[in-house]
């Protein structure tokens, strides 16, 4: 499936993914390809990306750390929106 993240520096990542786990304000969640389509506030936590050959580019990559075999990204809050194997991410 297709993930984005845009954050209000600019778009973090685009890129193909296998699964996404995502800090919902009532409790992390994961989605994995063809999950039903939901949009979702999202609380302060970790964005875990799965997959493989995830490529981060070098502009944002301080900004993310690979945690046993997962690219995480810390965020403060944000929305996400799953819809036809699209997942986005407005984070803050």
């Amino acid at each position: 499936m297709k993930a984005d993240i845009v954050s209000p520096e600019g778009t973090l990542f685009s890129g193909e993914i296998d699964s996404i786990v995502v800090p919902g304000v009532n409790g992390s969640f994961e989605m994995l390809n063809n999950h039903a389509p939901i949009i979702a506030i999202l609380g302060k936590g970790d964005v875990r990306l799965k997959g493989k050959g995830i490529l981060i580019d070098n502009e944002v990559k301080d900004k993310f750390t690979v945690k046993q075999g997962e690219v995480v990204l810390p965020i403060n809050s944000g929305t996400v929106e799953m819809k036809n194997n699209h997942v986005i991410v407005l984070a803050e």
